[in-house]
C-alpha cells in the first residue's frame, strides 16, 4: 500500500514539474530588435482560380487559367472596403483583356517578372498606397480554343448500346 502512494506521489511530481517546464519554453522570447522574416506582418491572399478569355482580332482565341498569390499588410488589408480577391480579379481582367499587355500570338517572349510587377504596381496605385508587396504566380496556363477542344474530345465516351430484351 505505501508503495502505491509514494508512486503515486512521484507521478504527481514528475507530471507538475514537466508541465512547468513546458510552460516556460513556451513563452514569447524577448525581442532582440532583429526582424527575422522578410514577410513578417504580411497576409498572403490566394486568388481563386482564373479563367480570363484571350481576345484577338475580334475573336476569342484562348484562355488563360491563373492562380495568384499576394502577400500584403495585414493592417491594410482590414481597412479595405472590398474583399482583396474582388479586386485582384478585376484587375487581372483589366489587365489580360482591356490594356492587351501580352501577346498570344507569341507567348515565347512572355515576360513573367514584369507580369507579375505590373500586377503589383497597378493594384498599388488604384490603392493610393502601397499594399501589395509581392505577386506569386501558383499557376499561369495558356489554352488556345483547338487545345480546349482536342481535351473535351477525348473525354467522350461511346454511346452505350441498350441491352436486347432477354427471352
Amino acid at each position: 500500500m505505501i508503495k502505491l502512494v509514494i508512486s503515486g506521489l512521484w507521478i504527481g511530481a514528475v507530471t507538475l514539474a514537466s508541465v512547468y517546464f513546458s510552460l516556460q519554453s513556451s513563452s514569447p522570447k524577448p525581442e532582440t530588435g532583429e526582424q527575422t522574416d522578410f514577410f513578417g506582418g504580411l497576409d498572403y491572399v490566394r486568388s481563386d482560380l482564373l479563367s480570363i478569355p484571350a481576345f484577338s482580332e475580334g475573336r476569342v482565341q484562348g484562355y488563360f487559367i491563373t492562380r495568384l498569390v499576394y502577400t500584403a499588410d495585414q493592417d491594410v488589408l482590414r481597412t479595405l472596403t472590398l474583399p482583396p480577391h474582388v479586386l485582384i480579379t478585376d484587375e487581372l481582367y483589366s489587365l489580360l483583356i482591356g490594356n492587351s499587355v501580352i501577346e498570344f500570338t507569341n507567348m515565347e517572349r512572355f515576360d513573367m517578372d514584369a507580369f507579375r510587377v505590373t500586377v503589383r504596381d497597378r493594384l498599388n496605385e488604384r490603392l493610393g498606397k502601397k499594399v501589395f508587396h509581392e505577386v506569386l504566380v501558383e499557376q499561369l496556363e495558356f489554352l488556345t480554343k483547338d487545345e480546349i477542344r482536342n481535351n473535351a474530345a477525348k473525354r467522350r465516351l461511346p454511346p452505350v448500346q441498350p441491352l436486347a430484351p432477354s427471352n
